[in-house]
């Protein structure tokens, strides 16, 4: 079968490789969409994210919906045919941090297309059944595969626990920060303030429910943003750009005993920030690890019409096409919000 597969810093080769066979307790997917993620990006150019390594050839692609093609010994409740999204993340669900409700931090995942778990760039992958979810007549292959990052960023809300009428600030809206633009209002904020550096971006915000977007190539983030919501900051900030000024940012626009969730993968990985600055509001400052227990509820929010998953798709490749979907979205092309590789 048909593999996109990292050889090496920003070099994807179409491989064949032998296809797989589901084990006891998996079911193997005809893969239908992959959504190319900003880790995906961050393994794509550096061959790493942080201390892990590609070192070996490496199927990218973890945000991914197909069809069921067979079932696995004692895989029972799903069915040959039925098109279903998939939770990428195998924790070991037995350590300590599993049993209390929290598999993102389980120190023993495993995860798809991160070193040394292949990813769903691929035509046919085997999968666990306990982490397949079926999907309506309604959620089409691509929006399928799109539900892993409004999953990220469904996780990132419940950890700043909005409450009716908050103001929020979310700087970075790729694709999670778009999600959390929508999800924010849908979790009661009264306003939302999007920042970014792409206009096809703030575009999509805008349409996802901000209330005001500000261009940060032309202005000054902290600066537009406190002249919308005066001296007192607001609630809540999202840092979703990983970008190197934006932690900072967050904790400037923040209100005195104000939440930042950092959901963005800074490329030098470190998170910049003055101490004093933050020390003094006495803000308090959680960090997004993926996501926990969400695609039921992510299904829902699409499914009765209180999410428009697709809105965030700009451009679908083939399989054949996704070396020039990567390095199109590496160079940062204007046009391009979410991209998906179609099979």
């Amino acid at each position: 079968m048909k593999a996109i597969r990292l050889h090496g810093p920003q070099t994807l080769r179409l491989d064949d490789i032998l296809k797989p066979s589901p084990a006891s307790g998996q079911v193997l997917i005809r893969v239908e969409a992959v959504g190319i993620c900003g880790s995906d990006l961050h393994y794509y150019r550096d061959a790493r994210i942080g201390d892990t390594l590609a070192t070996e050839p490496l199927v990218l692609g973890h945000e991914f919906a197909g069809v069921i093609a067979e079932l696995g010994p004692g895989v029972t409740g799903l069915e040959v045919g039925q098109r279903v999204a998939v939770d990428p993340a195998l924790p070991c669900g037995h350590c300590e941090f599993c049993e209390a409700g929290h598999p993102n931090l389980c120190p023993d995942v495993l995860f798809c297309g991160t070193p040394p778990t292949d990813g769903a760039l691929q035509e046919y992958i085997a999968w666990p059944a306990r982490l397949v979810f079926p999907l309506p007549d309604s959620i089409d292959a691509a929006q399928g595969a799109v539900l892993e990052t409004m999953g990220v960023a469904l996780h990132a809300v419940n950890l700043a626990k909005i409450r009716l009428a908050d103001r929020v600030a979310v700087l970075g809206v790729g694709p999670i920060g778009l999600f959390i633009v929508k999800l924010a209002r849908l979790a009661g904020a009264v306003e939302v303030f999007a920042t970014d550096l792409r206009p096809a971006r703030l575009a999509v915000a805008r349409r996802m429910g901000a209330t005001a977007v500000v261009d940060a190539r032309e202005q000054d983030a902290v600066a537009a943003i406190r002249g919308l919501v005066g001296r007192r900051g607001v609630d809540v900030a999202f840092e979703a750009a990983g970008a190197l000024e934006t932690p900072q940012q967050a904790a400037d626009l923040v209100k005195p005993g104000g939440k930042v969730v950092i959901v963005g993968i800074n490329p030098e990985d470190r998170i910049p920030l003055k101490h004093t600055a933050a020390r003094r509001k006495g803000i308090t400052i959680k960090l997004c690890r993926r996501m926990k227990h969400v695609y039921p509820r992510a299904i829902d929010l699409v499914r009765y019409g209180m999410v428009d998953v697709g809105a965030v798709i700009s451009h679908r490749f083939s399989l054949e096409e996704a070396p020039r979907a990567f390095a199109d979205l590496l160079a940062e092309r204007p046009d391009m919000v979410k991209a998906v590789v179609e099979m």
